[in-house]
């Protein structure tokens, strides 16, 4: 049975182990950012590395990527990019990436950065998994770095067409802030409101709010709600523009959350 491992590190990412079968030690690590953290989890619980996955070039994902693969001599998978030259199997679009048992999709998502890649990964024992890196936070998105406000939209409507019980596993612990900005466009949504309660007993209880579920994030996550009028309208107003598409209420959010 196919079991993710949560890898808290720094102020608030998460690396994501991926142990695809837990009668075996076997184990990928998603985006790690430093390598001491992933030493000691995979230490303390008997684990060994068998690959690298990397989803953008940020060093908050990459850092710790070549020292485990000078420590354990596996693979860094990640996108074709000339920032990330760790990479020794760059990947693409629809390209298979057998992680052991399991099979990972390879999905483009460029927007937060223009080398983003994804991995989707289909199981009998367990909903769809996507790691999403920083395209795609519980109740938010990343922030626009050299990407563009419509591939960042398109890569979220990607994301939404996703079957609604995937898991998605977001590369920070954004959740409650998220959250609190969504609550300025959506005051009125009962289930964001039901959900700060939710998430923020969690963390005070140590908990991490991630992964979440798509079908969550489709009734309470604004910039997968664009296509809404009352979306439209709080958007419109906030930023004293009229708006004409769905697009461009997504570009006008992204910029009120910078700002927020």
């Amino acid at each position: 049975m196919l079991h993710i491992h949560t890898i808290p590190a720094f102020t608030d990412n998460y690396f994501w182990l991926i142990q695809p079968d837990v009668s075996l030690p076997d184990a990928y690590i998603v985006d790690p950012g430093a390598a001491q953290p992933v030493y000691d989890y995979l230490k303390r619980h008997q684990l060994k590395l068998n690959g690298i996955l990397l989803t953008h070039h940020h060093h908050d994902h990459i850092d710790g990527a070549m020292e485990l693969h000078k420590s354990f001599n596996v693979p860094i998978y990640g996108p074709d990019s000339p920032r990330i030259p760790q990479v020794t199997q760059p990947l693409y679009e629809g390209d298979q990436l057998e992680l052991g048992t399991l099979d990972a999709k390879i999905i483009t998502l460029p927007g937060h950065t223009l080398d983003h890649i994804a991995y989707f990964i289909e199981t009998s024992d367990m909903p769809p998994l996507l790691f999403s890196g920083d395209t795609l936070f519980a109740a938010g998105c990343g922030r626009l770095f050299d990407g563009t406000a419509p591939l960042l939209y398109k890569a979220l409507q990607r994301i939404a067409s996703l079957p609604e019980d995937t898991l998605i596993f977001g590369g920070h612990e954004y959740t409650l802030v998220n959250i609190k900005f969504a609550l300025t466009i959506e005051p009125d949504n009962e289930e964001l409101k039901a959900r700060q309660l939710a998430e923020t007993q969690k963390r005070e209880q140590g908990i991490a709010t991630l992964p979440t579920k798509l079908t969550l994030e489709l009734r309470t996550n604004p910039f997968l709600r664009c296509h809404l009028n009352s979306v439209r309208a709080s958007v419109e107003r906030l930023s004293n523009k009229t708006l004409t598409t769905d697009g461009d209420v997504f570009a006008s959010l992204r910029l009120l959350k910078d700002h927020f």
